[in-house]
């Protein structure tokens, strides 16, 4: 924007409190625990995941969190929630990255970085489909849906995994077909959809969910190549939730101190015969494009893990911290306790900063002009918070003690034949007073060793797909052609580059040189418009 330009407008940002009332203004049908659901807003059992969703409108009010919480959307000249915005910069991508990590600080698992990483991969793919046909209907719906979305400040559930059936059958091979949504009817008014969605994140306390494609389709595959929006109480869906966190419920050792208040929803979702209109259907049956839609997402929402995962490891190293004081030892003169807490922080921020150089050596998509992250460190990132969760867990264990899992229950804190003793013989550190060092090692208890505990780890091994696609997707991307020229210039070779030469045909030229992803001088955290002067007086956004 230049200095001429009118001051962005502001869309109206709802509060926590107003979330949760305009969860009230619908009527999913939602089963948890076999029960039907009244008020999602009101379900005891839903209580942590709709808390945690409603953090996220508050951190967006906060003018403490404004730089990192909105974003400017200049295409509308909007501000609006960083949640809900579809990136311009690498600026972008670093902000989105370190809210992401402070919401998941206080939060565990925010869920609503679902709908940011699903936007983005919309906006590439509508593009995409409209620039190869020579249309704009695509972009067109998109972005009428992205104005509506971010004016309304709703949140958005991610219904992409499919039920699958037997994972040996394509979609159209599967004996029974509602193991995949579909389209099973088109008229001049919209579609008709059926089929289910498994994992979906706080389904039951969105607004509205987006339908996604979960793979690659071929031709025979068509009718299940759709992509639309629906709110959530669309007639002909059925949500079958599980609770959201341990609302309620004491550990075998002491209160759930984390994961009463704060936790995450899952649903499965059934689809009977729903009607999408085609304002709302973004596409359907173009079975050869859905790779890139599943491409860029998947990076989008990797790299949005990176930052979850970090938010989780600040609480373990807090936790743990807690834990060595408590127990009457201070980490920078135990090497005992030292190495295991360095540790501890390697593993948490060495996976963030293969976010951040995923977010630094971002690419423009020369389809909708938006920023995707550097899709090999996106993947290592994830590929490292997966595998090394479990570290993580054993860490905090390490410098914790056996004690967060030995404790007596909280009943005995006040029960009078036991409290008084208790209190005395189990306080470690004279500074650190019984009650406070048994709460310490009760939240390690619920982040560590519990179900909420088993949770976390599978969600970060799982999430944004296994480790087995992570690798795949580096080894795809990762320009290993490069390395093994180098080398043979270095043996004086001589070699000249072949395109059908296996080995060397993932090549990715610019990496490390002026010419490469960032031109020198480039403001990486200010937003760049395409078509705006460039740091180098190009007069046009640098290409990558």
């Amino acid at each position: 924007m230049d200095a001429t330009a009118a001051s962005p407008t502001r869309s109206k940002l709802m509060s926590g409190d107003q979330y949760r009332e305009s969860l009230r203004r619908y009527q999913p049908v939602v089963y948890v625990d076999g029960h039907l659901v009244e008020s999602v807003a009101d379900e005891p059992s839903l209580k942590p995941g709709v808390n945690a969703l409603a953090f996220t409108y508050d951190f967006a009010l906060d003018p403490a969190m404004a730089p990192i919480a909105l974003a400017t959307q200049s295409e509308r000249n909007r501000v609006v929630n960083r949640m809900l915005h579809v990136n311009e910069s690498s600026g972008d991508l670093l902000n989105k990255l370190e809210a992401v990590r402070v919401l998941c600080q206080e939060t565990g698992c925010a869920q609503r970085y679902l709908a940011h990483d699903a936007l983005n991969g919309l906006a590439q793919a509508t593009a995409h489909i409209d620039d190869v046909q020579g249309s704009t209907e695509h972009r067109a719906r998109f972005q009428a849906y992205l104005a509506d979305v971010q004016d309304r400040d709703l949140s958005l559930g991610i219904a992409m995994t499919d039920a699958k059936g037997d994972r040996s059958q394509k979609p159209h091979e599967q004996a029974n077909p509602d193991t995949y949504v579909h389209v099973v009817e088109r008229s001049a008014k919209g579609i008709v959809i059926s089929g289910t969605k498994a994992i979906v994140t706080g389904g039951p306390y969105m607004h509205e969910l987006l339908v996604m494609p979960s793979r690659n389709m071929t031709q025979r595959d068509a009718d299940f190549a759709v992509c639309c929006a629906v709110p959530i109480d669309a007639k002909g869906i059925t949500l079958v939730s599980r609770p959201a966190g341990r609302p309620g419920e004491k550990l075998e050792h002491g209160d759930a101190l984390f994961s009463r208040r704060y936790g995450q929803a899952t649903a499965v979702v059934i689809f009977d015969k729903v009607f999408v209109p085609w304002e709302r259907v973004f596409y359907e049956g173009e079975w050869e494009h859905t790779h890139v839609l599943t491409y860029s997402y998947a990076t989008h929402h990797r790299h949005s893990c990176i930052a979850a995962r970090a938010g989780f490891g600040d609480l373990l190293i807090g936790a743990a911290a807690l834990m060595c004081e408590a127990n009457g030892f201070d980490p920078g003169k135990k090497s005992n306790l030292r190495e295991p807490m360095v540790e501890l922080i390697k593993i948490t921020e060495g996976f963030y900063a293969c976010g951040v150089a995923a977010s630094v050596y971002a690419t423009q998509d020369k389809h909708s002009g938006s920023f995707m992250p550097e899709p090999v460190f996106a993947n290592i990132g994830k590929l490292l918070l997966a595998t090394q969760i479990y570290d993580m867990h054993r860490l905090a264990h390490e410098v914790s003690g056996g004690l967060i899992v030995a404790l007596p229950g909280p009943d005995e804190d006040h029960n009078p034949a036991t409290a008084a003793t208790l209190a005395e013989v189990l306080r470690a550190n004279p500074d650190v007073p019984y009650d406070k060092r048994i709460e310490v090692a009760r939240f390690m208890e619920d982040l560590t060793a519990s179900y909420q505990g088993g949770w976390y780890s599978l969600i970060s091994l799982h999430g944004g797909g296994s480790p087995a696609a992570m690798k795949q997707e580096i080894w795809r991307n990762y320009p290993v052609g490069n390395k093994v020229e180098l080398v043979e210039r270095l043996l004086e070779r001589g070699v000249l580059h072949q395109e059908d030469r296996a080995i060397t045909r993932n090549r990715q030229p610019g990496r490390c040189c002026d010419t490469g992803c960032t031109t020198p001088g480039q403001p990486v955290m200010v937003p760049l418009p395409v078509g705006r002067k460039a740091a180098d007086g190009s007069g046009e956004t640098p290409k990558h």
